[in-house]
């Protein structure tokens, strides 16, 4: 939940700062509150590939 609200913000507070920036979330394959670096190379590969637009 706390996640979910400081993305809201930073996405908010960069939008408004920068017009044409992208943001996107990652997709499938990290579970949520999981640690980063212990994702293997297959499971970081398929969570850029299902990004979504934030």
């Amino acid at each position: 939940m706390e996640g979910e609200a400081t993305a809201m913000y930073i996405n908010k507070q960069l939008k408004s700062q920068i017009s044409n920036l992208k943001i996107t979330r990652i997709g499938r394959g990290l579970p949520v509150g999981a640690d980063i670096e212990y994702a293997d190379e297959v499971t970081l590969q398929r969570a850029m590939e299902g990004r979504s637009e934030y």
